[in-house]
């Protein structure tokens, strides 16, 4: 196992210390200037867009949508992985967090017009897709496409899950009841029966839960950050000079690059945000609208909520507490550490609670993408005995990873992540060219006061489409 943990250890750093970082950024850039910065010149329309009602009754809704792949986003990254980055990284690792976002913000767009571009439609008349659907479709690789669809079950099912389990159960240690060696356990058995119970009641239960919690869960957080930098507002302007003075520190971050604030900044950035990642194009394609680029931009809302408002919203509580953060502190005990500064020894409470909402929601949301891809890769709906079994197994994962070490589910999760980028981000490159001249399409009509609709043809695509025909 320790050789395993070495090797998942040394293919990340190797990953994001230039191959993910160069593209991450780079295509981020490449796509915000050639949308003519669609995160400030959208801004309005992507708001009207959120709230845009289904065409077709029992439709999934932009708004539900944009929850579930929220649900998904914001999750204990949002806690313990902004945490773990300014422990490890410093406090320049929240302003690269941040520049990730905003150039994310539209890597996002591009990645989720295409899949609404390109989605399927069910025997019920329901849409599906996602980057699978566009790779086979746009690009004509059903074998890259399958070899996505299977890097997205591996992150999500296995990865992405034992590590949220772990966060979760890892918030009880102060408590005087946690024993290092049961109680990882017991709680992870708790959160599997909670999700099964979830899995087993279709997805369309799925959508209502995460509809539901996900706005709870955000609000409270916020609010409780908020108390937390009004207690302590004088230690503002510091921890901003402190951010920048770090942040462009560049002989202290060249001179031990796998440590420094940028990689740790983007990494749990991308952890958290997944923009470029290829997971929210499953949920944007399951949205009923009018035009393809109206739920690229509600993912792009979802990326400023999961980054610029949630994450920030750790960063700034745990840094202004003034708590000194160190690499023994990573993960929650930095915001335990920071919220009892703050708020008293009872703050404890309040972080499991959060963590609580956080683990759950973005559970099933992850399982609501695996979902997709199983369905891809088998070309239909799962039968009734196989979804049996995989919810069975998806469960036990969420068991086992609640008890293991936390480097190696930090690695092993940023690794399966990375693959899943550098596929997504090489194809959404060769079909970026498609996203933009649809977003001048919905563009121009809205300006002119219209409802957006779209026809493949006006692009210029000719591939066959279940949606945008005639």
């Amino acid at each position: 196992m320790d050789a395993f943990a070495s090797l998942i250890g040394d293919i990340s750093n190797i990953m994001y210390g230039s191959l993910l970082i160069i593209l991450l950024i780079g295509a981020g850039l490449y796509f915000t200037l050639t949308t003519k910065f669609v995160q400030v010149r959208a801004f309005k329309a992507m708001f009207d867009a959120v709230m845009e009602k289904p065409d077709v009754a029992g439709g999934v809704s932009s708004f539900q949508a944009l929850m579930v792949s929220t649900a998904s986003r914001v999750g204990t990254g949002n806690i313990v992985g902004v945490a773990s980055a300014i422990c490890l990284g410093g406090y320049g690792a929240t302003f690269w967090m941040c520049l990730t976002a905003f150039l994310g913000g539209a890597t996002a767009f591009v990645e989720s017009t295409l899949a609404q571009i390109y989605k399927k439609r069910d025997t019920a008349g329901y849409s599906y897709g996602g980057p699978a659907y566009y790779i086979e479709a746009a690009l004509h690789n059903k074998v890259l496409a399958i070899i996505f669809a299977i890097a997205l079950i591996s992150t999500y099912a296995v990865g992405f899950n034992m590590l949220c389990a772990y966060n979760l159960q890892s918030t009880f240690a102060p408590f005087s009841f946690y024993n290092p060696e049961t109680t990882p356990y017991v709680i992870g058995a708790i959160l599997a029966v909670l999700v099964g119970w979830v899995l087993f009641g279709g997805g369309r239960r799925l959508v209502r839960v995460t509809a539901v919690l996900v706005p709870v869960m955000g609000a409270v957080y916020v609010l409780v950050a908020l108390i937390v930098l009004i207690m302590n507002f004088s230690n503002l302007p510091g921890v901003i000079a402190k951010i920048f003075e770090e942040a462009f520190n560049f002989d202290a971050i060249f001179g031990g690059f796998a440590g420094s604030c940028i990689m740790f900044g983007v990494k749990r950035g991308l952890y958290s945000n997944e923009a470029g990642v290829g997971s929210a194009p499953n949920a944007a394609a399951a949205a009923d609208v009018s035009h393809p680029a109206k739920q690229g931009l509600v993912q792009m809302l979802s990326v400023f909520i999961d980054t610029i408002l949630l994450c920030n919203a750790t960063a700034f509580m745990c840094m202004v507490s003034g708590i000194q953060p160190t690499p023994e502190m990573a993960g929650a005990p930095y915001v335990q550490a920071a919220l009892a500064a703050s708020l008293g020894d009872g703050a404890e409470i309040l972080l499991v609670v959060c963590m609580s909402l956080f683990a759950f929601t973005t559970l099933i949301g992850n399982l609501y993408y695996v979902d997709n891809a199983i369905s891809y890769i088998i070309g239909q709906i799962p039968g009734k005995q196989f979804l049996f079994i995989y919810r069975i197994l998806a469960c036990l994962v969420i068991f086992v990873g609640s008890g293991m070490k936390m480097g190696l589910l930090w690695d092993i999760s940023d690794v399966n992540m990375g693959f899943m980028a550098i596929i997504n981000i090489v194809v959404i490159l060769a079909l970026g060219g498609i996203a933009c001249k649809t977003l001048d399409d919905f563009m121009e009509q809205y300006h002119a006061g219209k409802k957006p609709v779209f026809l493949a043809k006006n692009v210029g695509i000719q591939d066959k489409l279940d949606y945008w025909q005639e």
